[in-house]
């Protein structure tokens, strides 16, 4: 069974990748602009789906397709990726010493002989930042880390010395939740370990 990870996201890949999976990249290229919902969980979930179901008419035969879309809900409302510098300094200024929650869609579609699921999921974590000087945040957001990720942060990257705490799954957090993804696959009739590639492959 092919396994699909609809994202070009490194750090989803690398998750995956070290719990055992080998998944194809086909990246959607679905305009996230399209969506827009004022309820951080929702967007989420919509945004996963749409990235999805964008890939899965390409496909032909059994597989297991993963997307995933992450929103940071701060200050009520939710935020993706800052996009420049000045933002990512604007938004670390107003983060800096607080707390805010990340939410990460999963969208699942499993194909296998005559059998079809789909199901969309949200994973939620608790995020603590530090409290960064303004020199932080100004190198910080000079690396170009923040610009490109949601949230504006990582936690495997430079701006993990920057989360001081964490209350739920830390791979949600990454931008994919192992947890919730392995019972979704397996709420569609899969063992998680026959996605486990061969050893050495």
């Amino acid at each position: 069974m092919r396994v699909i990870l609809a994202s070009k996201s490194p750090a989803r890949l690398h998750v995956l990748r070290h719990a055992g999976l080998e998944p194809e990249v086909i990246v959607s290229g679905y305009d996230e602009s399209q969506i827009v919902d004022p309820v951080p969980t929702s967007l989420a979930a919509r945004l996963a789906e749409a990235k999805g179901a964008t890939v899965v008419p390409q496909l032909e035969g059994d597989f297991v397709l993963f997307a995933c879309d992450s929103v940071l809900e701060f200050e009520g409302r939710a935020h993706g990726k800052p996009g420049s510098e000045a933002a990512a300094i604007e938004r670390w200024q107003r983060m800096r010493g607080h707390e805010g929650l990340l939410h990460t869609g999963h969208y699942v579609s499993v194909h296998q002989g005559e059998r079809y699921s789909e199901q969309t999921r949200v994973g939620s974590t608790v995020v603590r930042f530090a409290d960064l000087s303004d020199d932080e945040i100004r190198a910080y957001a000079a690396t170009g880390e923040p610009q490109k990720v949601a949230g504006g942060f990582t936690i495997d990257g430079r701006g993990g010395a920057f989360v001081t705490a964490i209350e739920g799954d830390p791979f949600n957090v990454s931008g994919i939740s192992l947890p919730l993804v392995r019972q979704m696959v397996i709420d569609a009739g899969v063992p998680w370990h026959s996605l486990w590639a061969a050893q050495g492959s």
